[in-house]
């Protein structure tokens, strides 16, 4: 227990070091930052309104809104709710939550590493996992808080799927399905990379277990309840993309890294463009292809029967495949397999590349002789070529109010170009003066109420009329008019409106939920009653014990 305790230490400090910058005063300049400080706000302001699972944006699209949070994964923006609700600013919950992501990944990637290498490859596995360079640029460059939650939580559910390999206790059936749950809500794009890994990794555990067939029982429930948890988030996010634009603006064939860029170091802030203009780095890290070159010699060198042999070389086939998907060698693969076009960029697969090195490198202490010499090497080799990425070029001294009080930022769609929007919406319309118009008839708006999705006035109509509301038409708004629904209109610019008798009456506009959002509402609730129960279970069962 003492020297887990001194290896959760080590590492943790060797994350704290990693991301110290983050604590800072004031926003680092990356790609993504500013755009998750607007929806930092626009999902708390949402969640305070009642929209517990909030799933529109009411102030962006200048003021006519846009349903942003039916398809951006969520967990970030809860997470930056509870930090937000420390007193912290968005701002500072945007740093807080990639600073404690490295804390939370390095102790989880330790513990899944110790389960194979012990306490000391444990440890090693978990700093190179640290400093590797792409890490920094997700964290320091990209500003990608999805990308760095989702690296965080993935370890942790490798480490639950072996222990249930190993242990066969049943409270890792519920952590696990939790575990992947949380991987999907952190960032769907990686979560579908790192399941199809999944499948296979999971699938040498089976292997290497004599009840095969009750284990691959059991792991497929875990996917299904997992899948099931978050049934809440990507069911509406896949079968309602018809509705909006913009959810895949980048060309996988422009995106492919050269050779020398996954080789040789470099480091840069730009974006993405293609070849020699890229001005990001994509190296591998040299600690990490060190370890590559290292690992496949000390497995030949080591002369004793090892079943960890086998792991050692499904690891190395895969960062071989991993490798030649991220060259332009591999276009027809990308052009043939469905969903491929799915990851956007190519170099994204380094987040793979960065768990299969890392892991590896605690193979090499495992297998080599001197360990603790080894060890202390490949730790101090990691740490120096690593630790120069861990560093800001400089701070933007700003607060909340300089984002979401301007409209730059306020009155776009929160995505690169303002390209995500939704189907037949006019793009050209001026921000509106008022939330409700008349466009035939005439009469007056008593406005009770304005929330993030729900509206509710008293209007006076002189005559029979047509009510425009300034909000952008989108599957699901309702119109109530004294409690009983009536039929909602799309203008020509793609707004609500609806028709009104001659009267005074109670109006309500609200965005309710469709079937399919519904469906996944069903089965997230099904799906966490399910895990309740089997969490309880698994107590019972150990206290029996």
């Amino acid at each position: 227990m003492g020297k887990t305790i001194l290896s959760f230490l080590i590492v943790s400090c060797f994350a704290l070091v990693a991301g110290f910058a983050l604590l800072h005063k004031g926003l680092i300049p990356t790609h993504d930052g500013e755009f998750h400080v607007i929806r930092f706000y626009e999902f708390s302001r949402a969640f305070f309104d009642g929209d517990f699972y909030p799933r529109w944006a009411s102030d962006l699209n200048a003021g006519y809104g846009v349903p942003l949070f039916n398809y951006v994964y969520p967990l970030p923006n809860y997470f930056a709710l509870l930090i937000h609700a420390f007193g912290f600013s968005f701002i500072e919950s945007f740093k807080i939550q990639m600073f404690l992501s490295l804390i939370i990944g390095a102790i989880f990637f330790y513990l899944w590493s110790r389960e194979f290498w012990g306490e000391l490859g444990g440890i090693v596995s978990s700093v190179f996992y640290t400093f590797t360079p792409y890490h920094f640029v997700d964290v320091y460059v990209r500003g990608s808080v999805g990308e760095v939650l989702a690296l965080a939580i993935f370890p942790a559910l490798l480490w639950s799927v072996t222990k249930f390999a190993k242990t066969k206790k049943q409270v890792f059936f519920p952590l696990s399905s939790v575990f992947f749950a949380l991987l999907i809500f952190s960032h769907n794009i990686l979560a579908l990379m790192f399941s199809a890994f999944l499948v296979f990794y999971v699938s040498l555990l089976v292997y290497k277990e004599k009840d095969k067939r009750s284990l691959i029982y059991q792991y497929t429930s875990i996917l299904v309840l997992g899948l099931g948890l978050s049934s809440i988030f990507w069911l509406p996010a896949l079968l309602e993309k018809q509705y909006v634009v913009g959810l895949d603006i980048y060309e996988v064939s422009n995106n492919f890294p050269l050779l020398y860029q996954l080789l040789i170091p470099t480091w840069g802030s730009g974006l993405s463009e293609g070849g020699l203009q890229d001005q990001i780095s994509f190296q591998i890290g040299v600690a990490n292809l060190t370890v590559m070159f290292l690992c496949p010699i000390f497995l030949l060198l080591y002369r004793k029967k090892d079943n960890k042999k086998t792991i050692v070389l499904f690891f190395l086939f895969w960062f071989s495949v991993v490798f030649l998907l991220m060259l332009r060698a591999s276009e027809f693969i990308w052009e043939t397999i469905p969903l491929m076009n799915y990851f956007q960029f190519p170099w994204r697969f380094l987040s793979l590349e960065m768990i299969i090195t890392s892991f590896l490198a605690g193979g090499v202490v495992y297998f080599g002789k001197a360990k603790k010499i080894l060890a202390v090497f490949l730790i101090g080799v990691s740490f120096i070529l690593g630790i120069g990425y861990a560093k800001v070029a400089y701070y933007m001294d700003r607060q909340d109010n300089y984002y979401i009080a301007n409209p730059v930022f306020i009155d776009g769609t929160n995505s690169p170009g303002n390209a995500f929007g939704i189907v037949g919406f006019n793009r050209n319309l001026k921000k509106a003066d008022a939330k409700f118009v008349f466009n035939k008839g005439s009469g007056t708006f008593n406005i009770k109420e304005i929330k993030s999705s729900e509206y509710f006035a008293v209007v006076t109509a002189s005559e029979d009329s047509e009510i425009v509301v300034n909000t952008a038409h989108f599957p699901g708004w309702g119109v109530f008019v004294e409690g009983k629904r009536i039929d909602v209109q799309k203008t020509q610019d793609g707004l609500i409106s609806f028709q009104l008798p001659e009267g005074t009456h109670e109006v309500m506009i609200r965005l309710e939920d469709t079937a399919v959002r519904k469906v996944g509402i069903v089965g997230f609730y099904l799906a966490l009653l399910t895990t309740l129960i089997l969490f309880v279970r698994a107590l019972f069962v150990t206290i029996k014990r």
